[in-house]
């Protein structure tokens, strides 16, 4: 149970810190829950586009719902997304994009990738019909976190551990936790039309490209790495679950 909670208290700005005092040591499992946590922010996502759409625009109610995610996650993937987006974009060295990174100042290249994913969600998400933007929300969520937790998997860390932004560095995710993991991430699937499982492909392919990138540049990877992931995984779901509905 001290595993979830720090999972959540980890990824999210709830208050489940009130309910039980949590040991640092179960920090570093909790990418092992990731895709829980998943589950908890992508359906409290949908339920205020629901609530929302009952009396706002689509577009202001998608808007309102990713408010939401923003303010119960503390922008945590969003501030990765963008210092990924700002390291890759002055590229140079693997010490200087590492440093580029590590700033926590925001570049151009981070406050334009975030004007366009917002802007992307926004208008894919507003041209859905309310219920399946929804389930279409919790299914994204969750499976794109458990897209970036494989990182841990994949690739090792690329700073010292004295240098991780949050002194934590992640154990990696064990067999019983993947399988766990699919299994929750599989769960919204049994909500969405059949046509939309397609989407279920592009996180996948999105994140061969990001290891394969991330390898070759850092050598590993880092949490800003991770956050970025979860965003392009994400996104990526989107876009190919939106297009299967528009092509009917």
């Amino acid at each position: 149970m001290k595993h979830i909670l720090a999972a959540f208290i980890f990824f999210t700005r709830l208050p489940f810190w009130r309910i039980a005092n949590v040991p640092p040591e179960y920090f570093k499992r909790v990418v092992d829950y990731w895709p829980l946590t998943g589950l908890l922010t992508g359906t409290t996502t949908a339920l205020v586009l629901w609530l929302s759409s009952h009396a706002l625009p689509g577009a202001v109610a998608v808007t309102f719902a990713f408010i939401w995610r923003v303010l119960i996650t503390g922008a945590l993937h969003e501030d990765g997304f963008a210092d990924f987006f700002d390291g890759f974009g002055c590229g140079g060295t693997r010490e200087r994009i590492l440093a580029i990174m590590k700033d926590s100042h925001i570049g151009t290249y981070g406050v334009i990738a975030l004007i366009f994913y917002f802007l992307t969600v926004i208008g894919l998400l507003s041209s859905l019909p309310v219920v399946t933007a929804c389930f279409t929300i919790v299914a994204a969520d969750t499976f794109a976190k458990l897209c970036g937790a494989q990182l841990i998997n994949h690739l090792p860390y690329a700073r010292k551990s004295e240098e991780a932004k949050n002194k934590i560095v992640y154990d990696r995710v064990s067999i019983p936790a993947l399988v766990s993991g699919v299994v929750i991430a599989a769960i919204p699937a049994i909500f969405l039309p059949h046509s939309m499982l397609w989407a279920y492909l592009a996180p996948l392919v999105v994140l061969i490209v990001l290891i394969n990138i991330m390898k070759r540049h850092l050598g590993g990877y880092t949490g800003d790495c991770c956050g970025a992931t979860f965003i392009l995984c994400e996104l990526a779901f989107y876009i190919v679950a939106t297009m299967t509905q528009h092509a009917l």
